[in-house]
């Protein structure tokens, strides 16, 4: 009878202190990218002390997230955003878990979402009304006003369009923070601890809070049933029939900000940066949008003739996931292709590198949305393009995201024509999100 061996095939050499700490801290994707390339599907890395295991194949990725998904819980990495965002949906475990995700549900079913494809449009119209021809802009700014107002309009039925600038700038400061910490051994150690990157967090959280916790007493108050998010969670009840206590409801409102805005506006600067390169695809894509909507304003009703938008938008999630790549850390000892993967262990997969693997992609590097028009999605191995994560864990806003990012792409098109700005620096960063690290400097121009 064969066992599982403790032994795994060999990874990068690493320091004797710091392990893989430095690629992993300087350079991530290409670090992985390397990995994946000369060492294999298994990747044995350490981060000074903290064991890693790199996996890369869609059969593995499947076995960790959704096979053996109750012998993992989400890694170090991403429970380091618990100072930000608290044990709302995207952290908590287990039955904790299960029970906020049941309750929520209901707020993404695909009928409720297709409700909320009018203020998506309504809110990139309300954006691209101040713009003005021929300025130069920060795209990623807009986006990200843009996205905010969407989640909380959509989700939260409050108008934080005044507020999109604090919000946006302390949640940017609140990122920066939390990446710096997952970069550092300050990851293995509590944030409680008074360092610099800790202060500087907890600055930002209140700023945050403050904003939160009054749209929550505002409705509160109220008492109204909206049918949003809100009001799901502020009328809920447990199996005693107590309500969820403030703090609760406010880690809830803050994953859903973080989730909802900062991803979504990601995918839309990436999108715009990418058609900006490729006049061609934009050429395309904006004889779609004519054909479709003759000049009027697109509503999720037109989703079905938007299929190459929809392509495009399925591209840029394929070469810019917002979630370049996420991780899970073993419970118990479980076995992965022969290989025992031990308690603690964290156990690392890549969305960025497995998207632009040559064994799934032709030309993998290249910005081609026909790619996707011969039913290449259902061709794929699952977890070789997998955006939004999968396994019970799955994004519950995925096809939020999706239609958001299709309508907005068709509303802002039709009007404007976006350029980068010459010699303007794109690089992108994981922040955890994956973001243009110095904005997107585009000129506007009215078609």
């Amino acid at each position: 009878m064969m066992t599982a061996s403790s032994t795994f095939p060999r990874g990068p050499k690493g320091h004797l202190f710091l392990g893989n700490a430095a690629g992993l801290s300087r350079e991530t994707l290409g670090y992985l990218e390397r990995c994946a390339r000369e060492c294999g599907d298994l990747v044995p890395l350490r981060f000074f002390w903290k064991r890693i295991l790199f996996v890369n194949h869609p059969d593995l990725i499947e076995q960790v997230l959704a096979k053996n998904s109750r012998k993992v819980i989400k890694d170090i990495a991403q429970r380091a955003d618990r100072p930000l965002i608290g044990d709302g949906l995207f952290l908590s475990e287990g039955d904790s878990w299960l029970r906020q995700r049941r309750m929520m549900q209901p707020m993404f079913h695909r009928e409720r979402i297709a409700a909320y494809g009018a203020t998506m449009v309504a809110c990139a119209e309300r954006l691209i009304a101040s713009w003005r021809d021929g300025e130069t802009r920060d795209i990623y700014r807009d986006m990200s006003r843009l996205t905010m107002a969407v989640v909380a309009e959509t989700l939260f039925d409050a108008d934080i369009w005044g507020d999109a600038d604090e919000v946006a700038g302390a949640l940017a400061c609140a990122l920066e923070c939390l990446s710096a910490r997952v970069r550092s051994p300050q990851v293995l150690l509590p944030a409680s601890l008074p360092a610099p990157t800790n202060l500087r967090l907890r600055r930002a959280r209140r700023r945050i809070d403050g904003i939160v916790y009054r749209i929550i007493a505002e409705r509160r108050a109220d008492a109204a049933d909206r049918g949003d998010l809100l009001s799901t969670l502020l009328h809920a009840r447990y199996e005693d029939g107590t309500a969820m206590v403030d703090r609760q409801v406010r880690d809830e409102v803050v994953t859903f900000l973080v989730g909802g805005y900062e991803t979504a506006a990601d995918l839309l600067a990436w999108a715009w940066y990418l058609l900006s390169r490729h006049p061609e695809v934009e050429a395309k894509l904006l004889a779609e949008i004519e054909a479709a909507l003759g000049g009027r304003p697109p509503t999720a009703a037109d989703l079905p003739r938007l299929t190459y938008t929809g392509m495009v938008v399925s591209e840029v999630l394929r070469l810019y996931p917002p979630a370049p790549a996420l991780g899970r850390e073993a419970l118990v000892d479980f076995d992965l292709a022969g290989y025992r993967v031990a308690k603690g262990t964290d156990i690392l997969v890549s969305q960025w590198v497995m998207h632009r693997d040559p064994r799934y992609f032709a030309d993998p590097a290249a910005f081609n949305p026909d790619r996707w028009a011969d039913g290449l999605a259902d061709r794929l191995p699952r977890y070789a393009y997998f955006p939004f994560g999968g396994g019970p864990r799955l994004c519950i806003g995925h096809a939020f995201a999706t239609m958001e990012a299709t309508l907005v792409l068709a509303a802002v098109a039709q009007r404007f024509r976006l350029e980068l700005l010459p010699g303007h620096p794109v690089v992108a960063e994981t922040l955890p999100t994956l973001r243009p690290k110095y904005g997107l400097r585009m000129v506007v121009r009215r078609r």
